[in-house]
C-alpha cells in the first residue's frame, strides 16, 4: 500500500540541510504508518553546496540560488528553512504566505519583534503548518525523563537544570563566524542558537519561568578575522539563567537553571536535563546517550541507579535493543514528528514539535535574560 508523500525542498545546505536529507535519505528506517517526505528542491546561495544532494537524490528536480523558486514551485509541499537569524524573519514569512507548510530553525526570529511578526502571518495563515527544530527530546533518555515528569514521579520539584553546552570555542585561534556577530547572530549570543534546546522541555512540562535572572560572559572578545588581524566578538558566549517556575501540578514554586555555553571545557555537544524532588530524581545526558539515572527518596540512604536504555524513542525503528542512538537518530525521530502533522485526521504523536508559540515563550525568556543582565536584577515574566 503506498504511502502519502510529502515533497520538501531545503533552504540553506550546510550542516543542518544535509542531516535533513540523510534523514529523509534512510526513512525506511522508522518503522511507522506516517506519510513519507521526498527531497524535490534545494537552494543555497554556494552553488558548490549543491553537489552532495545531485550525487545522492534523484528525486531533486528544482535546484537553485533564489529561494523564490523554491516558494513558486507547484511541486513542493513544505520547506525545511535553515539560514543564520536575520534571516528567519523574511524567509519565514514569505515561505508562510506561498502557502508552503515550514520547519524552521530556531530561534525562530533574531530578536522577540521579529518573533512577533513572523506569529502574526502564522495567525493569518491557519491552513499552513509551521513547527521549529529541536531534536533533543527525542534522545531515549529524554523520552524517560518526558514519561517520569507525566507520572508525577518526582513529588514535589526541588529544582531543574537543562542546558545545551560546548566546547568549540575554547580553541582562542578559531576565526570569527556569523554567530559573534550581533547584526547576524542577535544580541542573545549564545542563548539565540542554542537556548530553545534548553526551553523545550520544561516548557512543554508547562514550567514557563515566572522570572529570570540572568549572568551573561562575554570570554572570548576578539578572534581571527581570517584576513590576518582581529576582530571584536560581539556576543555573548555563555549563559546562565536562573528561573523561578510555578510547578501546574501542585501550584509549588522551584527554581530552574538554565544554562547554554559555548565555552564549556569538556563538552563537545552536550545536552542535559536533570530533575531533583521530594519522591525521587532523574538526570541524562547525550554524553552518556545509553544511560538514564534515577533516584527514589526511601529513608536516609539513598543512591543513583543506572539504567541503560537502549535506543528506543517515540517511534520505533529497525534497530536491535542493544544498540546505541546519536543525534542523526534524534534529528530523524523529530522529522518524524513534523510527519505526523501530515496524517489524515491530525498528528497523533506522543511530543510535537516546537509550537509557534512555544518559540514566543522562548524569545520572552531569552529577552528578560539580557534585561537582568544589564539592569543586574532579576525581571519578572508574569
Amino acid at each position: 500500500m503506498s504511502r502519502k508523500e510529502i515533497r520538501f525542498g531545503i533552504i540553506g545546505l550546510g550542516l543542518m540541510g544535509k542531516e535533513f536529507g540523510s534523514a529523509v535519505a534512510r526513512w525506511c528506517h522508522l518503522l511507522d504508518d506516517g506519510p513519507v517526505p521526498v527531497l524535490t528542491g534545494i537552494c543555497d546561495m554556494n552553488e558548490a553546496s549543491f553537489g552532495w544532494f545531485e550525487d545522492n537524490f534523484p528525486s531533486i528536480e528544482v535546484t537553485t540560488t533564489d529561494y523564490q523558486d523554491i516558494l513558486s514551485s507547484d511541486i513542493i509541499d513544505a520547506v525545511y528553512c535553515a539560514v543564520p537569524h536575520n534571516l528567519h524573519e523574511k524567509l519565514y514569512i514569505d515561505i508562510i504566505k506561498s502557502g508552503k507548510h515550514l520547519l524552521g530553525e530556531k530561534p525562530f526570529g533574531i530578536d522577540i519583534e521579529a518573533n512577533k511578526r513572523i506569529m502574526d502571518v502564522i495567525q493569518d495563515s491557519p491552513s499552513v503548518i509551521v513547527k521549529c527544530n529541536s531534536e533533543f527530546p527525542y534522545f531515549p533518555g529524554a523520552k524517560r525523563m518526558i514519561d517520569w515528569i507525566e507520572g508525577r514521579n518526582f513529588g514535589r520539584l526541588i529544582e531543574v537544570k537543562c542546558g545545551f553546552n560546548h566546547s568549540s570555542d575554547m580553541d582562542l585561534t578559531k576565526p570569527i563566524n556569523w554567530k559573534r556577530i550581533i547584526e547576524i547572530n542577535g544580541e542573545y549570543g549564545c542563548m539565540g542558537d542554542l537556548g530553545l534546546h534548553t526551553h523545550h522541555i520544561p516548557l512543554r512540562m508547562g514550567w514557563k519561568p515566572d522570572s529570570v535572572f540572568a549572568e551573561l560572559s562575554n570570554i572570548s572578545e576578539q578572534r581571527p578575522d581570517g584576513k590576518g588581524g582581529m576582530a571584536e566578538c560581539e556576543t555573548w558566549d555563555n549563559a546562565t539563567l536562573m528561573c523561578r517556575c510555578t510547578d501546574p501540578g501542585n501550584g509549588k514554586s522551584f527554581p530552574m537553571i538554565l544554562e547554554t555555553k559555548r565555552m564549556s571545557p569538556g563538552d563537545t555537544n552536550t545536552w542535559f536535563i536533570e530533575v531533583y524532588g521530594t519522591g525521587g530524581s532523574a538526570r541524562f545526558t547525550t554524553h552518556d546517550p545509553k544511560a538514564f539515572y534515577y533516584l527514589e527518596t526511601k529513608g536516609k540512604e539513598q543512591g543513583w541507579t543506572r539504567v541503560d536504555i537502549g535506543p528506543a524513542s517515540f517511534l520505533p525503528t529497525i534497530t536491535g535493543g542493544i544498540f546505541e542512538f546519536g543525534f542523526s537518530d534524534s534529528f530523524q525521530q523529530m522529522l518524524g514528528a513534523f510527519m505526523h502533522e501530515f496524517k489524515e485526521g491530525g498528528s497523533d504523536h506522543p511530543f510535537p514539535n516546537v509550537s509557534p508559540e512555544e518559540t514566543v515563550w522562548s524569545h520572552q525568556i531569552m529577552t528578560a535574560a539580557l534585561e537582568s543582565h544589564k539592569t543586574g536584577k532579576r525581571v519578572s515574566l508574569v
